[in-house]
């Protein structure tokens, strides 16, 4: 299992150096099919989520020369980092990776920042980065629409910015390209976790239909429409079922913006709307996905017998729901690779090195 488990975040860890588009039909169809990423990933992703630091060390090794060392020296360099919201399960483990890593790799002195979910607090906590004189800002933002302009800001100032986890518009990074704005963005490509969510259920015995009325008839939990994580993991989910020719019929969805409180809320009142007709519940994230649990046991259905549920993050407790039966599966969002890659290509930027404006570390599917 250790040999899984150091192959499968070695692989997450070496990042494309291409802008790369996970959502491309021939690389989603690889990472399907590829045997690391299937039965083993869910014991593989427990682990690496229950005990970050082993994972880590596993990883590293596993890689061997294949990993790049780092680029450049970061002793002294001042980081800003803005997160949208500290309350967030997944970055709360993505910002303390990243801090933990930029200060034991690098020697970088960090400062991280709670945007608390508004924008206008977290604009504010860039022009002080700004006036501070951080050598490198990363930044999770509160809103993907204000991307442009605060790209923009840090150009004026001549600082050099990586955005994470919230994927910009096409326009936007084709403009990075074409005027040489020194920003780039790390994330993963949402298209392939949602795809991913669908082949899950496509998995089961019954592809998801399980009253068997040829239709698979579904709830959505969105995160926040806005964030284009939330859009494509809502279409491509869904298109996974489509693309294999099953019918599929939406009942309920609404916005949850990423909570669990929310995401059990939400579900309840879909489950007292429509009973039994609900047979696959989708939440944009894992934490949702757990707040739907709640509603699901409150209504004493079945996991797996008579209704499925899919997330998407890979937290603790929804592996450990996934091992007990009480979820169908998720899709993990690989916090470490991420935040590494960050960090990897904050310091060269810093450094005045020439960077893409775009890379991605692939997801993984996480079943029983």
């Amino acid at each position: 299992m250790r040999k899984v488990l150091a192959a499968l975040l070695a692989s997450a860890m070496v990042f494309s150096l291409a802008a790369c588009g996970g959502g491309d039909k021939k690389e989603t169809e690889a990472a399907t099919e590829a045997p690391a990423t299937e039965a083993p990933a869910t014991e593989a992703a427990t682990e690496a989520a229950g005990d970050t630091e082993a994972a880590t060390e596993a990883a590293t090794e596993a890689a061997g020369d294949t990993q790049a060392a780092p680029a450049a020296n970061g002793e002294g360099l001042k980081i800003g980092v803005c997160i949208y919201k500290f309350d967030d399960n997944f970055m709360t483990l993505y910002r303390q990776e990243l801090q933990k890593y930029l200060e034991e790799t690098y020697g970088a002195e960090v400062t991280i920042v709670d945007g608390k979910g508004d924008q206008a607090e977290q604009t504010n906590q860039i022009d002080n980065f700004i006036s501070q004189g951080v050598d490198v800002l990363i930044l999770n933002l509160v809103q993907a629409s204000a991307t442009e302009t605060v790209a923009k800001t840090c150009a004026d100032a001549g600082i050099p910015a990586v955005f994470i986890n919230r994927e910009p518009d096409a326009a936007e990074l084709e403009r990075w390209e074409s005027e040489g704005v020194a920003a780039t963005y790390v994330g993963a490509d949402a298209r392939q976790s949602g795809t991913f969510q669908g082949e899950i259920i496509l998995d089961t015995a019954n592809k998801g239909d399980i009253n068997g009325d040829g239709k698979v008839s579904y709830i959505m939990l969105i995160g926040d429409p806005e964030n284009v994580d939330a859009q494509y993991r809502t279409e491509f989910s869904v298109k996974a079922l489509t693309d294999a020719g099953v019918e599929v019929e939406e009942l309920f969805a609404q916005r949850g913006d990423w909570d669990q409180a929310k995401g059990q809320e939400l579900t309840a009142n879909a489950l007292a709307q429509f009973g039994d007709q609900v047979e696959v519940v989708f939440a944009n994230n894992d934490a949702m996905a757990l707040g739907a649990i709640e509603a699901i046991e409150a209504e004493q259905r079945k996991m797996n017998e008579d209704i499925y549920l899919v997330g998407v993050d890979a937290l603790d407790e929804a592996t450990a729901a996934i091992k007990e039966g009480r979820m169908t599966g998720t899709v993990l969002n690989d916090h470490i690779g991420q935040s590494h890659t960050a960090a990897d290509v904050a310091i060269k930027m810093a450094n005045g090195e020439k960077v893409d404006t775009k890379y991605t570390v692939d997801y993984v599917k996480v079943t029983e």
